[in-house]
């Protein structure tokens, strides 16, 4: 089953301008993503995603690949669906954020993994088990619950489950990786946005809506996606320490 590996980056950010090409310890950021993603033993192939030719430069005077595409795209989904277009032999997409320097591959071939022992299964994600307060009611950090075989309930930035009774079920906080069956991705980016899509501005209740199952990895790989000055110097220190 040939797979790969899609990572969006577009140049503009609120908080962080130029993110992509934020320096971690001598490489581009984007350009840091790229190489951990490709020592995942399951894609055939890693692409960044861009429509910025100074990302477009970057990767590749890095030795990555990357792709331009359309600048009216409205999501990072829309971006990785075009992609999709041009790979027909491809079976399973992997989308990876362009802001996570830190990205474990061994969870880009766990994800894949679900695709190969599920036939029916067309879009998985990953959650990781929150136990701070504070990062619980932050509705910056989505939460997602899950059924009894690991799949999806629901995705809110409100905290959930409500703790009535405290304890007795863990807060999950939703990763945003995504895996998806090619065919699954081009159509769920041609799906109509949904009601509570758009009341809690999260992109996947589109497919739960849509009554598609969406399947949880629970990992607890540590992730850091860059959003801030004070979070690209974790990252950096992080990269530091790994190579001294």
């Amino acid at each position: 089953m040939k797979s790969i590996c899609v990572i969006p980056a577009r140049y503009s950010s609120t908080r962080l301008p130029g993110k992509p090409l934020a320096d971690i310890c001598g490489k581009p950021m984007i350009c840091r993503v790229w190489e951990r993603a490709s020592r995942a033993r399951s894609v055939a192939e890693v692409i960044v995603a861009t429509d910025d030719e100074r990302i477009l430069r970057a990767v590749e005077e890095h030795s990555g690949r990357a792709m331009m595409t359309r600048a009216d795209h409205k999501t990072g989904t829309d971006r990785l669906a075009e992609v999709a277009e041009h790979f027909p032999d491809v079976e399973v997409v992997v989308n990876v954020q362009g802001d996570e320097p830190l990205i474990e591959p061994s969870l880009i071939d766990e994800l894949v993994a679900q695709f190969v022992e599920d036939k029916d299964l067309q879009m998985a994600t990953v959650a990781t088990e929150l136990t701070d307060a504070a990062e619980m009611n932050n509705p910056n950090n989505v939460k997602v619950v899950l059924d009894m075989n690991d799949n999806a309930l629901y995705f809110s930035r409100s905290l959930i489950p409500y703790p009535r009774n405290a304890g007795k079920s863990p807060v999950f906080k939703h990763i945003g990786i995504y895996a998806y069956r090619r065919q699954f991705l081009i159509d769920y980016a041609k799906m109509k946005s949904t009601p509570l899509e758009q009341a809690e501005s999260l992109e996947q209740l589109r497919a739960l809506e849509n009554g598609f199952k969406i399947r949880v990895i629970k990992s607890s790989c540590q992730f850091i996606g860059v959003d801030t000055e004070e979070d690209l110097r974790l990252v950096n220190e992080i990269y530091r320490e790994a190579t001294s």
